[in-house]
Parts: structure tokens; C-alpha cells; sequence
């Protein structure tokens, strides 16, 4: 990472988590409604019946109640599991049980299964900082989706959820660093 773009990216992430963290209640509220009705469109749309997808945190766009959705549906659900070494292991789980992992981020309870887990998937929905119009992610600094989606073979379609103001014109970028294939936000489902 240049000193230049890494600087550039930790004061970005540092405004994003203040800005989420002064986001009311009521303003969540609705983006939560709107965003879980994105998503069962596009769950329901991809036919997907395999997901890899994360726990969202207090801060996060809530994805708890399209994750209710999907279990009640018998969608596979797969949520990872941060490891020591910068990789993610998956595990099945219901969307409501849960731990506390690494950084403190919520995780499954459940018996792990490798990074090749994914391989089955119809879909994959990650968590960003922020996403831009070319479809390029920024995520929150350990590069645990970086790792993952770049070693992918065969990817399935991957999409990161973000509030409107993360949907931005450009985000600073680095040579690791991965594309998705679309954003869901409390606005829309944009496809790249």
C-alpha cells in the first residue's frame, strides 16, 4: 500500500464509521425495510439457493431480516469466519446464531468449513466501506474479502451492501483490491 492511497483510504474510513454511527434510528429503520426488500428481489431473481453472505454488525446496513427471510425459505446460508492468517473460513448457519470472532465482528456457530466451501455458492453478499461507480470496493482494511473473492476460480455473482452516501463516484484503489458485480443499497440493487 503507497503511504499516499493508504492514508487516503484510513480518513475515508474513519469519516464512513462516524457518519454510521450518527445515523438515527428511524433513518435505519427505513433502510433496513428498503434494503431487505432489495435483496429478496435479488435472491429471488438469481434463483440463488446457496449464499455466502455476513452476520452485519451494529454499524452495519442491517441484512438480518432478508438473512431471516432466506433461512425461512431453505436457502443455504453460509457466514465466514476470520482467521489468524488473513483467510476466511464458512460456516452454516441459520442467521441467528452466533459468537463474537475476531475484531470483535459477529460470526456463525457452527461446524467451520474451509475456504473451498464457497465453491457451491449462487451468490455472494460482502460487506464495504464504500463502492464506487465502476463497481471497485473498499472494504474495512484486513482485505479478508480481497483474499477471497481474487482466489476465486469460478465466481458466482457478488454484490456489497452500503447506505446511498457509500455509493460514491470513486473510492481510492490499490492493485489487491477487488471488484463486485453490484450494490445493494436502501435505494436500489445497481448491477456493473
Amino acid at each position: 500500500m503507497t503511504d499516499e492511497v493508504g492514508n487516503e483510504k484510513r480518513a475515508l474510513r474513519a469519516e464512513l464509521r462516524q457518519r454510521r454511527r450518527n445515523t438515527g434510528g428511524a433513518e435505519r429503520g427505513h433502510a433496513t425495510e428498503a434494503l431487505t426488500r432489495h435483496l429478496i428481489a435479488l435472491t429471488t431473481e438469481l434463483g440463488a439457493r446457496s449464499v455466502a453472505a455476513y452476520l452485519s454488525a451494529a454499524d452495519e446496513p442491517n441484512t438480518r431480516p432478508w438473512l431471516n427471510w432466506a433461512s425461512e425459505q431453505g436457502i443455504r446460508l453460509l457466514f465466514p469466519i476470520s482467521r489468524e492468517d488473513g483467510l476466511l473460513d464458512w460456516a452454516v448457519g441459520d442467521g441467528s446464531s452466533e459468537t463474537v470472532g475476531l475484531f470483535d465482528m459477529p460470526e456463525p456457530v457452527g461446524d467451520v468449513l474451509s475456504p473451498m466451501a464457497l465453491d457451491g455458492v449462487d451468490l455472494i453478499v460482502v460487506p464495504a466501506a464504500s463502492i464506487d461507480r465502476s463497481g471497485m470496493r473498499m472494504g474495512w482494511g484486513r482485505g479478508y474479502f480481497d483474499k477471497t473473492l481474487g482466489s476465486m476460480q469460478k465466481r458466482p455473482p457478488v454484490y456489497a451492501v452500503v447506505f446511498d452516501a457509500e455509493y460514491v463516484e470513486a473510492v481510492p484503489r490499490e492493485r489487491h483490491d477487488e471488484p463486485v458485480d453490484g450494490v445493494v443499497t436502501p435505494s436500489g440493487v445497481v448491477r456493473f
